[in-house]
Protein backbone atom coordinates (compact mmCIF):
# COMPACT_ATOMS: atom_id res chain seq x y z
CA UNK A 1 0.00 0.00 0.00
CA UNK A 2 1.28 3.46 -0.97
CA UNK A 3 1.24 6.17 1.70
CA UNK A 4 2.27 9.82 1.83
CA UNK A 5 3.31 11.32 5.15
CA UNK A 6 5.08 14.40 6.44
CA UNK A 7 8.85 14.23 6.59
CA UNK A 8 10.13 13.60 10.13
CA UNK A 9 13.47 14.00 11.90
CA UNK A 10 13.99 10.22 11.72
CA UNK A 11 14.02 10.41 7.89
CA UNK A 12 17.14 12.56 7.64
CA UNK A 13 19.62 9.98 6.37
CA UNK A 14 17.42 8.51 3.63
CA UNK A 15 15.97 11.92 2.68
CA UNK A 16 19.43 13.40 2.10
CA UNK A 17 20.55 10.24 0.26
CA UNK A 18 17.58 10.58 -2.11
CA UNK A 19 18.24 14.32 -2.54
CA UNK A 20 21.83 13.57 -3.58
CA UNK A 21 20.55 11.17 -6.23
CA UNK A 22 17.88 13.58 -7.47
CA UNK A 23 20.28 16.53 -7.67
CA UNK A 24 22.82 14.46 -9.59
CA UNK A 25 20.27 13.51 -12.24
CA UNK A 26 19.32 15.25 -15.50
CA UNK A 27 16.13 16.46 -13.75
CA UNK A 28 17.95 19.34 -12.05
CA UNK A 29 20.31 22.03 -13.41
CA UNK A 30 22.48 22.18 -10.28
CA UNK A 31 24.12 19.39 -8.33
CA UNK A 32 23.12 20.84 -4.97
CA UNK A 33 25.46 20.60 -2.00
CA UNK A 34 25.50 19.10 1.45
CA UNK A 35 24.71 22.55 2.86
CA UNK A 36 21.65 22.85 0.61
CA UNK A 37 20.48 19.32 1.50
CA UNK A 38 20.86 20.05 5.22
CA UNK A 39 19.01 23.38 4.84
CA UNK A 40 16.19 21.68 2.94
CA UNK A 41 15.85 18.99 5.58
CA UNK A 42 15.85 21.51 8.44
CA UNK A 43 13.41 23.84 6.69
CA UNK A 44 11.04 20.97 5.82
CA UNK A 45 11.01 20.06 9.52
CA UNK A 46 9.69 23.32 10.88
CA UNK A 47 12.56 25.64 9.98
CA UNK A 48 10.42 27.58 7.49
CA UNK A 49 6.75 28.30 6.88
CA UNK A 50 7.41 28.32 3.13
CA UNK A 51 8.34 24.66 2.57
CA UNK A 52 6.91 21.22 3.36
CA UNK A 53 8.54 17.82 2.95
CA UNK A 54 6.77 14.52 2.37
CA UNK A 55 7.88 10.89 2.38
CA UNK A 56 6.46 8.22 0.07
CA UNK A 57 6.22 4.67 1.40
CA UNK A 58 5.17 1.31 0.02
CA UNK A 59 4.65 -1.41 2.64
CA UNK A 60 6.53 0.81 5.15
CA UNK A 61 9.57 1.06 2.83
CA UNK A 62 10.59 4.62 1.95
CA UNK A 63 10.61 4.88 -1.84
CA UNK A 64 10.71 8.63 -2.44
CA UNK A 65 10.00 12.14 -1.31
CA UNK A 66 8.31 15.34 -2.37
CA UNK A 67 8.96 18.97 -1.44
CA UNK A 68 6.42 21.77 -1.77
CA UNK A 69 7.25 25.47 -1.61
CA UNK A 70 4.72 28.22 -1.00
CA UNK A 71 4.64 31.61 -2.69
CA UNK A 72 2.28 34.33 -3.90
CA UNK A 73 1.73 35.53 -7.46
CA UNK A 74 0.64 39.14 -7.97
CA UNK A 75 0.15 38.32 -11.64
CA UNK A 76 -2.47 35.71 -10.76
CA UNK A 77 -3.58 37.29 -7.50
CA UNK A 78 -3.24 34.17 -5.41
CA UNK A 79 -1.09 31.79 -3.45
CA UNK A 80 1.03 29.22 -5.28
CA UNK A 81 2.27 25.79 -4.34
CA UNK A 82 5.44 24.79 -6.18
CA UNK A 83 6.24 21.14 -6.70
CA UNK A 84 9.93 21.63 -5.98
CA UNK A 85 11.09 18.02 -5.89
CA UNK A 86 9.37 14.76 -6.67
CA UNK A 87 11.75 11.83 -6.40
CA UNK A 88 10.88 8.14 -6.60
CA UNK A 89 13.43 5.32 -6.47
CA UNK A 90 14.02 3.78 -9.92
CA UNK A 91 12.45 0.40 -9.20
CA UNK A 92 9.20 2.09 -8.11
CA UNK A 93 8.84 4.52 -11.04
CA UNK A 94 6.04 4.13 -13.53
CA UNK A 95 3.55 2.80 -10.97
CA UNK A 96 1.52 5.98 -10.55
CA UNK A 97 3.08 7.16 -7.29
CA UNK A 98 4.04 10.57 -8.70
CA UNK A 99 0.45 10.97 -9.93
CA UNK A 100 -0.85 10.07 -6.48
CA UNK A 101 1.35 12.77 -4.94
CA UNK A 102 0.01 15.42 -7.32
CA UNK A 103 -3.57 14.33 -6.56
CA UNK A 104 -2.71 14.52 -2.84
CA UNK A 105 -1.36 18.08 -3.25
CA UNK A 106 -4.46 19.12 -5.21
CA UNK A 107 -6.63 17.73 -2.42
CA UNK A 108 -4.83 19.49 0.46
CA UNK A 109 -4.46 22.75 -1.51
CA UNK A 110 -7.63 22.81 -3.66
CA UNK A 111 -7.74 26.59 -4.08
CA UNK A 112 -4.04 27.19 -4.79
CA UNK A 113 -2.20 27.54 -8.08
CA UNK A 114 0.22 24.66 -8.67
CA UNK A 115 3.54 25.27 -10.37
CA UNK A 116 6.57 23.23 -11.33
CA UNK A 117 9.93 23.80 -13.02
CA UNK A 118 11.05 21.22 -15.57
CA UNK A 119 14.14 20.94 -17.73
CA UNK A 120 13.09 21.39 -21.38
CA UNK A 121 15.03 18.24 -22.30
CA UNK A 122 13.14 16.15 -19.73
CA UNK A 123 10.35 15.02 -22.05
CA UNK A 124 9.04 12.39 -19.62
CA UNK A 125 8.50 15.00 -16.92
CA UNK A 126 7.02 17.50 -19.39
CA UNK A 127 4.49 14.93 -20.62
CA UNK A 128 3.74 13.85 -17.04
CA UNK A 129 2.87 17.38 -15.90
CA UNK A 130 1.01 18.27 -19.08
CA UNK A 131 -1.17 15.19 -18.46
CA UNK A 132 -2.36 16.97 -15.29
CA UNK A 133 -3.13 20.19 -17.17
CA UNK A 134 0.06 22.12 -16.40
CA UNK A 135 0.75 24.65 -19.15
CA UNK A 136 4.13 25.82 -20.36
CA UNK A 137 4.96 29.49 -19.76
CA UNK A 138 7.46 31.45 -21.83
CA UNK A 139 9.17 33.13 -18.89
CA UNK A 140 12.91 33.17 -18.54
CA UNK A 141 13.80 32.57 -14.92
CA UNK A 142 16.62 34.60 -13.37
CA UNK A 143 18.22 34.10 -9.98
CA UNK A 144 20.66 36.00 -7.79
CA UNK A 145 22.31 33.46 -5.51
CA UNK A 146 23.17 34.33 -1.95
CA UNK A 147 24.08 30.85 -0.72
Amino acid sequence: MFTIRKLSLQDKEIFIKMMREFYNSPSVITNGSEKIFENNFRNCNGGSNFVEGYIFEVAEKIIGYGILAKSYSTEIGGECIWLEDIFIEKEFRGRGYGSKFIEYVKKIYPDKILGVEVEKENENALNFYKHFGFKELSYLELVLESI
